[in-house]
């Protein structure tokens, strides 16, 4: 049974994909063991209690820099015995030091079908405005491996999500979430802790 650390920064919607997915058996051979946050008081910690996860924080402002910030995350990931690091809708940069220690074991997923409207800046509602903005039909969600290049890891899963006429980047975004971002990443998840990835050359393979 793999141990999976999530990395959360907010109110946990993907957390709560993860634990819903978990609850159905969707999530096979892997079980969430813990949840970091990197601010206080954020709901997604209140998620995880609501489902005897255990929790920690790690607030980022209490560490002057991303390097202290990164070793003391990587301290935390080793004591929590993490074979797979998810990150939730979690808002910091790690240095290389983290995926550096954990290759092909920390996945993330990005609210656009990479690499389209990705890499620095690209977050939140940002990504949404920029795809609305250059007029796309087609949107979606991806799942990738982290690397030290922001979206720059092997893709895993991506879902393709339609762009409609009167579409708001918080309808677009919603939609995204309810139709790609909450499927593929229990789906990766699940792959993962069955041991079905595989990556060859950078790019990944997937055995059904």
């Amino acid at each position: 049974m793999k141990k999976i650390v999530v990395l959360v920064s907010g109110g946990g919607t993907n957390l709560q994909a993860l634990i819903d997915a978990q609850k159905n058996g969707q999530i096979i051979n892997g079980k969430i063991t813990c949840v970091i946050s990197s601010k206080p008081d954020v709901y997604a910690l209140t998620r995880a209690e609501q489902n005897q996860i255990p929790t920690r924080v790690l607030n980022r402002k209490d560490y002057p820099d991303i390097a202290s910030y990164s070793k003391a995350m990587l301290t935390a990931l080793q004591q929590e015995q993490a074979d797979l690091v998810v990150y939730a809708g979690f808002m910091t940069i790690l240095d290389e030091t983290v995926c550096h220690a954990y290759p092909n074991q920390m996945i993330n997923v990005h609210p656009a079908l990479i690499p389209s409207f990705c890499g620095k800046g690209f977050y939140g509602l940002h990504v949404h405005e920029a795809a609305l903005k250059k007029g796309v039909k087609l949107s979606g969600a991806t799942v990738h491996f982290v690397t030290e290049v922001c979206d720059g890891g092997p893709i895993i899963l991506q879902q393709a999500v339609e762009v409609q006429n009167k579409d708001t980047p918080e309808i677009l975004q919603k939609r995204i979430m309810e139709q790609a971002e909450w499927k593929i990443l229990p789906k990766a998840v699940s792959l993962f802790c069955q041991d079905k990835i595989r990556v060859v050359d950078g790019h990944v393979i997937v055995e059904e």
